[in-house]
């Protein structure tokens, strides 16, 4: 067994490997940039190296310096957790070269199965079902466009060295494929440094359903059954489950054969995912309609779990199989139990378009009742620099509804401020009834748009439970000839809002029931969601509606685009500026028909949040 391990990740990734290795003995050794000085995978650790600065590619993307610092710690061995440099196989290879043992596959199984179009061709040639497209070397944008025609709209536009829904789009119609083209392949170079692409047709109804596969360096390949990851936001997964529902056991026995197949045919060894589109349009899956789409050559976000419902800690094994060892269990020897739910907890509002969320984590409180992999803790600032990701909840169940209804209750039950999350988006949608049917695609989300939106502000229940408490608090002056009723102004994040009040209720003692309320600190969380509620003492005022044409910066970020000159007509809805941010890409775009009366924006600049980018002046 190893002694020593390097884990060139950071988040909640770096602490969950930590974990693991500390039960089994092994020394960690963590890096960090600038910006993670102080973060909880580096406090986690027995020892920890600085690596670079904030920007990935400056820090965590520098292979040669995470290698220097196992060299200089005497780890005996790397893992890559998941992005970054997980599934480049330069890096891999180096590692190798070095005199170290890399956690993870062979480098030249990372090469096979890492670009999309090599490895739907090497699935064709060992008899795994693929989707029909296009995956020529011909990367011109009008023989894409062809092609794109050929195979008939909708059609999915994938880069083929992408994962993690990056350099991904959906395109309905011919007109659009130009832009949406340009968008995927600058996404590409800049999340993958290679911007070649392929073309796939869209599925109707289509299911995401993955294979957990394993393999040793003794020959053995096992599955540990499927995932459904078919819950997803602009092709980014949101809420996994395993197994997956509508999956009959002949089904089942197609795809996971079909996955060790694939598996073995480019010498597998580690932990790997075998990810499938299947037509869910029967509203279960038939054994017929699953086609290949990739292999991700790692560790996945989601892998909690298919350890819920087997009973495996993966990373063990994955540091077990590292160490020479044959796989701890044979096929026969794994079952499912159960049923397991995971929901990404992300930084970012949904009121707000799911922009990124930035900021002090003043109070950040899970609730304790499931499994919580965290990247941070109370007190940790979350940056710009790096996935919006901040913890994952893992919920497990005798069955799915027990599952769902146990996550629900997690969720509502975490306090988050002022940094604001998906909670209450998360709830939404496992509250949507396709959802809870069981009977959701890759377009649900989409499909459901506001309705998934949680509401600005709390609910009637919750604000009435925060007034009571406030009024208690006066009973001092409570007379016997005062009105039969009051309004209590309550600030909510700096708000005043009235709540209507009958005097009765100020001594009636259930008013405490409902969301919850912590007098100590006025915390106010409803559904997912977290204010801050105190009374009024002064008038405030909200922000102001940015009426003027002015084009600010939602969050800091860098300009990767600029679409427009000083003097240009635009017209309403029109992209702007492209604005890249904790590795999305956000449009910036006209509020109305007008002018671009001032331009302030370059491509490459670094802007921070609130600077004023644009001003669009209207037309007469």
């Amino acid at each position: 067994m190893l002694e020593s391990l390097l884990i060139a990740n950071r988040g909640e990734i770096a602490c969950r490997i930590i974990r693991t290795a500390r039960a089994i003995g092994i020394r960690t050794v963590a890096v960090y940039s600038d910006a993670d000085a102080n973060a909880l995978h580096v406090r986690s650790a027995d020892e920890a190296v600085h690596i670079g600065p904030s920007p990935a590619r400056e820090s965590y993307l520098m292979g040669d310096r995470i290698i220097a610092a196992a060299q200089q710690t005497g780890a005996q061995a790397i893992h890559p957790g998941y992005g970054f440099l997980s599934e480049n196989a330069e890096f891999a290879q180096a590692v190798i070269d070095a005199g170290l043992i890399w956690v993870g596959p062979n480098p030249s199984s990372i090469t096979a199965m890492g670009l999309k179009d090599a490895a739907k061709q090497l699935m064709q040639d060992a008899g795994v079902p693929t989707t029909p497209g296009y995956l020529g070397a011909d990367q011109s944008p009008a023989h894409l466009a062809a092609q794109a025609d050929a195979i008939g709209y909708p059609v999915l536009i994938k880069a083929v060295a992408g994962g993690g829904g990056k350099g991904m789009r959906k395109v309905d119609a011919a007109q659009d494929f130009a832009d949406a083209l340009a968008s995927c392949q600058r996404e590409a170079a800049s999340s993958f440094g290679n911007d070649h692409v392929l073309l796939e047709k869209w599925v109707t109804n289509p299911r995401h359903i993955e294979v957990q596969i394993f393999g040793d360096s003794h020959g053995n390949v096992v599955h540990l059954f499927e995932r459904d990851c078919s819950l997803q936001r602009r092709h980014q997964k949101v809420i996994e489950e395993a197994p997956a529902p509508g999956m009959t056991e002949s089904t089942r026995a197609v795809i996971c054969a079909a996955a060790v197949r694939a598996a073995k045919a480019v010498d597998y060894v580690g932990a790997g995912t075998i990810e499938f589109i299947a037509d869910g349009s029967a509203g279960y899956i038939k054994p017929d309609r699953v086609w290949f789409m990739e292999m991700n050559t790692r560790l996945q976000v989601e892998h909690p779990v298919t350890e819920e419902i087997t009973g495996v800690d993966l990373v063990e094994w994955q540091l077990r199989v590292a160490s020479g060892e044959p796989l701890p269990k044979k096929q026969h020897e794994l079952s499912i139990n159960g049923h397991a739910i995971e929901a990404r907890l992300y930084a970012e509002d949904p009121a707000k378009g799911f922009l990124p969320s930035i900021g002090t984590l003043e109070q950040f409180e899970l609730d304790a009742n499931v499994r919580i992999e965290k990247g941070v803790d109370q007190g940790a600032t979350i940056s710009p620099y790096y996935d919006p990701m901040i913890a994952k909840m893992i919920s497990h169940g005798l069955d799915r509804e027990e599952a769902r209804e146990i996550l629900a209750y997690a969720l509502n039950g975490s306090v988050i401020w002022p940094v604001r999350t998906n909670a209450a988006f998360l709830i939404n949608a496992l509250d949507h009834p396709d959802f809870i049917a069981g009977t959701m695609d890759t377009g649900l989300i989409e499909r459901a748009g506001d309705a998934l939106i949680p509401p600005l502000m709390p609910s009637d229940e919750a604000l009435s439970d925060a007034a009571h408490r406030y009024a208690r608090q006066a009973l001092a002056g409570f007379r016997l000839n005062a009105p039969p009723q009051q309004d209590i102004m309550l600030s909510v994040n700096g708000q005043p809002v009235p709540v209507y009040m009958p005097i009765h209720d100020y001594v009636d003692q259930h008013a405490l029931a409902g969301p919850k309320d912590d007098p100590s600190s006025s915390w106010l969380t409803d559904s997912g969601q977290t204010w801050r509620i105190e009374p009024m003492r002064a008038s405030s005022t909200g922000g102001a509606v940015a009426s003027d044409g002015a084009i600010l910066s939602p969050m800091p970020g860098r300009i990767i685009a600029v679409a427009v000159a000083a003097g240009d007509a635009v017209i309403k809805g029109q992209k702007l500026l492209t604005l890249e941010a904790m590795k999305m890409e956000h449009s910036l775009i006209a509020p109305f028909d007008g002018t671009v009366a001032e331009l302030n924006a370059a491509e490459g600049g670094q802007v921070s949040e609130g600077v004023l980018l644009a001003k669009i002046a209207k037309a007469a």
